[in-house]
């Protein structure tokens, strides 16, 4: 008996010492990376764990192309100037003042120096914008917005909102950044709700002038992009007053958007009746000098009055295409559905950045292993690939969503298609809510995926975190955006029982909702086979019956309840069921465009890689809820375990292909800029910048 525990101590202390010799010898290699590592001891542990299938061979270059499309030329141009400058490049440690200064320079030198004009396919070739948006913020997220509020928020506001005498005075200096503005919509006191906006505008007929007023401070505009510093011009939405020959004195014709020139062109100087505060310092996007607006009896011109849906003639009567001042607010939010778009897909470039920093590292840093061998990549552990394999799904699945979204939104600008405008508002909402969510929650992850070394602010996952958060209030906040998306399946809802004809990403559900009202085929409720798991007919068949299913029943609770609370209290009784429903239809979307990207790629090599991430993303959806399936029978308790056995094989076939996946977003090293994740020489670059 002493003899067996004398040779297990002495094999426990071997075995320590095998490990706490691999442990020094790669601490060495971390710091003088020339040292060549024997060969029994690799840096990248590639050993399978499973037999079942072989790796895939992908062609990267196809996936690449594939995934980038047209406008990847553009964007190598946008990497190549910024790289070519270190002097625009954003260092880690910045003041407030110095970033809002570089971030200036950065869209100066993008405008002037590169030649890039993105103002000009803000209306004309969204996708090409869109395109541009997502390279100059995977540089520098401050620079993303900077350049989203000079030429989607203010630039749009005024070629969508205002009318041809606009353009022709406005678009040149807008276009070459002579004319910066603001786009000043949020008050103190109200965000979210648009139409309660409290700043006045006040027609004077003697003077043909309209007078903007901050009645108080709870209508003193807030959180307005380049209003600290650098704009010169703010779109001032103000509720639009007109005098009358009646009683009242005056009418009150909703809110409107004017053109309100806030600083000197030449002395940069602001002007009377203006006065401007800095927001200060904010947890993210410090680059942007976000300010505060207040306006004291500040006098503009009649032309200033961007007109296009609704106009004043010099004796102050009114006109308008449109009859009432909901259709004119929803005409005009409609034409600002832009900014939304470009947040959906601005947040999966961030997703992309911080998906390919962490599977990067995890390729690269081994950690433990079986005894006396060496130790694994730690993307080898199935801990790790549960919780970067199914992200990186996601992030394919989002991309071929929010490419989807621009498009449908290209051909709206295009056609101005009534179904179609709609059609986009919803999409854009949920999409927009969706994924700046996911993305919020995915950093995180990445950042503890990479365990300590995901904290240093090199590595970015802090700054991409902080940066991306407010993503989640911007242009809407997420849960009043799907609470629209709601209430417009709700309506689809209604019009389906109507008669009436439903869009194109809703329709669906006319087919869906006659299968939820018959009973779950009790044979397909059973297969378990992986062909039938996999097959796109079920995936999406199973993410329609779960929306449409809940849309029924949300629909009789709100009928129910709206007895004996109205429909206000009936909508906040409902309110936590009706955004699990909003999200079940916004994945439904995701997934069945991911099938149709799948079905169309045209290299089998790529088509097949993406297939499996297609695949790990419907599967791991459906196994994350699965107590609704089981709870209906749609799932039998055989086809749950098949399901979750199933996710956990594809999570770890995806991991085989994680570096061509990773490789095909085309993030060099100088635009993920983490050292953690280079390409080549990692610990080299991470050891360098802490001083050794």
């Amino acid at each position: 008996m002493e003899s067996r525990r004398e040779k297990n101590l002495m094999a426990e202390e071997e075995s320590d010492s095998l490990i706490a010799a691999r442990r020094i010898q790669r601490l060495s290699l971390h710091i003088s990376p020339s040292l060549t590592p024997p060969s029994s001891l690799p840096l990248v542990q590639t050993e399978t764990c499973s037999a079942r299938s072989k790796k895939l061979d992908v062609d990267g270059q196809a996936l690449s192309l594939y995934m980038r499309g047209k406008h990847m030329d553009i964007q190598e141009k946008i990497f190549e100037f910024y790289n070519s400058r270190p002097d625009l490049q954003t260092p880690i440690e910045i003041s407030k003042d110095d970033h809002r200064e570089l971030c200036m320079n950065q869209l100066l030198g993008l405008v002037r120096e590169a030649g890039i004009r993105p103002f000009r396919y803000v209306a004309d070739d969204p996708e090409k914008y869109f395109a541009i948006m997502e390279a100059v913020g995977s540089v520098d997220m401050s620079l993303g917005i900077k350049m989203g509020v000079q030429y989607s928020l203010w630039g749009g506001s005024v070629i969508n909102l205002g009318t041809k005498k606009h353009r022709d005075k406005y678009f040149d200096g807008i276009d070459n950044l002579d004319y910066t503005g603001c786009f000043a919509m949020t008050e103190l006191h109200h965000g979210s709700n648009v139409q309660g906006l409290q700043t006045t505008a006040t027609f004077d007929p003697l003077k043909d002038e309209f007078v903007i007023d901050t009645p108080h401070d709870g209508a003193i505009k807030w959180w307005i992009g380049n209003a600290a510093v650098h704009g010169k011009f703010a779109t001032v939405f103000a509720r639009l007053i007109l005098p009358t020959h009646d009683s009242k004195g005056v009418s009150d014709m909703g809110v409107h958007a004017f053109i309100v020139p806030i600083r000197d062109m030449k002395t940069h100087q602001t002007l009377p009746g203006v006065e401007i505060q800095d927001c200060g310092h904010k947890v993210g996007l410090n680059g942007v000098d976000n300010g505060a607006l207040r306006f004291r009896s500040v006098r503009i011109p009649r032309d200033n009055l961007l007109n296009r849906f609704g106009d004043v003639s010099r004796d102050g009567t009114y006109t308008s295409s449109l009859p009432t001042i909901n259709k004119r607010f929803g005409a005009t939010l409609g034409e600002l559905v832009g900014g939304r778009v470009g947040l959906a897909y601005a947040s999966v470039g961030v997703l992309k950045i911080s998906a390919t920093i962490a599977i990067r590292y995890s390729l690269l840093r081994q950690q433990f292993g079986p005894p006396k061998q060496p130790e694994v990549s730690i993307l080898d552990y199935q801990s790790q690939q549960h919780k970067l394999m199914p992200m990186l799904a996601s992030t394919y699945a989002y991309h071929f969503a929010t490419v989807y979204l621009v498009e449908k939104y290209s051909e709206m600008k295009k056609t101005h298609d009534e179904q179609l405008v709609a059609d986009v508002h919803a999409l854009s909402a949920g999409l927009k809510s969706y994924v700046t969510s996911y993305t919020a929650k995915a950093l995180s992850v990445c950042r503890e995926a990479c365990g300590g070394h995901g904290y240093a602010a090199v590595n970015r996952f802090g700054s991409l975190r902080n940066d991306h958060d407010i993503f989640q209030t911007f242009e809407g906040d997420n849960t009043v955006l799907l609470q629209q998306v709601a209430a417009d399946l709700l309506k689809r809802y209604k019009e389906k029982f109507q008669g009436g004809t439903l869009t194109v990403t809703w329709s669906y559900l006319r087919e869906s909702m006659n299968t939820y009202l018959s009973q779950p085929n009790p044979v397909t409720v059973r297969w378990e086979g992986e062909d039938h798991l996999r097959d796109p007919k079920f995936q999406l068949d199973a993410f329609r019956y779960r929306t449409s299913r809940l849309l029924q029943n949300v629909a009789a609770r709100l009928q129910k309840h709206s007895k004996t609370l109205g429909g206000f209290g009936a909508w906040n009784r409902c309110l936590n069921h009706l955004l699990t429903l909003a999200e079940s239809h916004i994945e439904t979307v995701i997934l069945a465009k991911f099938i149709e990207a799948v079905k169309n790629c045209p290299d089998p090599s790529a088509k097949a890689a993406l297939k499996l991430a297609c695949d790990l993303y419907a599967l791991d959806r459906i196994w994350k809820d699965i107590g609704t399936y089981r709870n209906v029978d749609y799932v039998a308790p055989n086809k749950a375990k098949a399901i979750h056995k199933l996710t956990e094989y594809l999570s770890f076939q995806v991991r085989n292909v994680a570096k061509e996946l990773v490789d095909a977003f085309e993030l060099p090293d100088h635009v993920t800029r983490a050292p953690i994740a280079m390409q080549s020489d990692a610990y080299s670059q991470y050891t360098q910048v802490v001083g050794f």
